[in-house]
């Protein structure tokens, strides 16, 4: 027989105080809403033939990609993050794997999918190796994926929101450190909140690398408010969190616009002409507030907080819809939970083929 491991996890949304938990803020906090569908990462386990380790048989489903690549060989052969992940943990001796990797929320939609993706790869490796999967554990390897293997720009806030799931309020009392606390709500606020927040994709990929590399440069010029920025984003984190505890929906939403400002005044590219867009036609329509996603810049995604009513959020809609065809709300929910991973056998047959 052999084994299937099905892993998923959330993305992440309304992610206040971003920015923050980074290496050049050295110290933040942030408030974030995990929501599904998510990605799924599934596992497919073999015995493999006697002989040299058998390269995995990697399919990227949102990309129509699958092929064969040797784990630790250079270059990358085509999706660097999924083979890093896969490197990260390994594949033990004597067995073959087929990986399946697909993402309900498009790529590059500034929602956390690379984190989360990460997150669910390393966390059905791990269940693989019979290795921990506890939250902090994935999350902590999931992020040096993306940091020392990768070389990128990676904040923490997104491998642990997909991680633990729930609404998260993430201190980074000095970075990479970071302690995750659940926003504890009633029924009642959770399916309000559900019920008015709306992730709208703006229509087209962003990647938060090279938007990362400007901040960075400009951040201790003389005379710029980068530092003064973090601070009001750090500030707009524990003010949504605060909100959202005590059930006041309203004064999230000025939390969500205190900290789109503050992203502008960390770098005005930061919100980009698609977002801006969004942002005039749905406060015309009587918004509560609106978060850039992210990192923010042109593409990606933005969160926006209707006001309380069926029809309020039938409206807002049509303004999203109003201000660009290429525009969706995509469908989603406050996610109860982060990670899982299950392990069910299979009929054997060949993987690598």
């Amino acid at each position: 027989m052999a084994t299937t491991i099905t892993a998923t996890a959330p993305v992440r949304t309304c992610d206040c105080g971003g920015w923050t938990d980074t290496w050049f803020a050295r110290h933040g906090a942030v408030f974030q809403v995990a929501v599904n569908p998510g990605v799924r990462v599934v596992v497919q386990v073999e015995a493999a033939p006697p002989g040299p380790p058998a390269p995995v048989l990697l399919a990227a489903e949102n990309f129509g990609d699958r092929y064969l690549f040797p784990v630790g060989v250079r270059p990358w052969a085509r999706h660097a993050l999924l083979e890093a992940a896969i490197e990260s943990e390994g594949v033990p001796a004597g067995m073959a794997i087929e990986v399946s990797v697909r993402s309900a929320v498009p790529p590059g939609a500034a929602t956390g999918t690379s984190g989360a993706v990460c997150v669910a790869l390393v966390g059905a490796l791990r269940a693989l190796w019979g290795r921990s999967t506890d939250p902090y554990d994935v999350a902590r390897a999931a992020h040096a994926v993306e940091v020392q293997l990768l070389g990128q720009q990676s904040g923490v806030q997104d491998q642990l929101g997909a991680a633990h799931g729930g609404i998260s309020f993430i201190e980074i009392p000095e970075y990479p450190s970071a302690i995750r606390h659940a926003v504890d709500v009633s029924d009642k606020v959770r399916a309000a909140l559900e019920q008015q927040l709306l992730l709208v994709y703006l229509g087209r990929a962003h990647s938060s690398t090279a938007i990362h590399e400007d901040v960075i440069l400009g951040l201790d010029r003389p005379g710029s408010t980068g530092r003064a920025a973090l601070d009001d984003l750090r500030a707009a984190a524990a003010a949504a969190r605060g909100a959202v505890e005590s059930g006041d929906l309203a004064a999230l939403g000025e939390a969500m616009r205190a900290c789109t400002e503050g992203q502008r005044r960390l770098h005005p590219s930061l919100v980009g002409s698609d977002a801006q867009r969004v942002i005039d036609s749905v406060a015309a329509r009587g918004a509560l507030g609106w978060k850039v996603n992210g990192a923010g810049g042109e593409g990606g995604s933005l969160a926006v907080l209707c006001p309380p009513g069926a029809g309020e959020r039938t409206a807002i809609e049509a303004a999203v819809a109003q201000a660009s065809s290429a525009y969706q709300v995509l469908p989603t929910a406050i996610a109860p939970v982060g990670l899982q991973v299950e392990l069910a056998p299979c009929p054997a047959r060949e993987v690598n083929a």
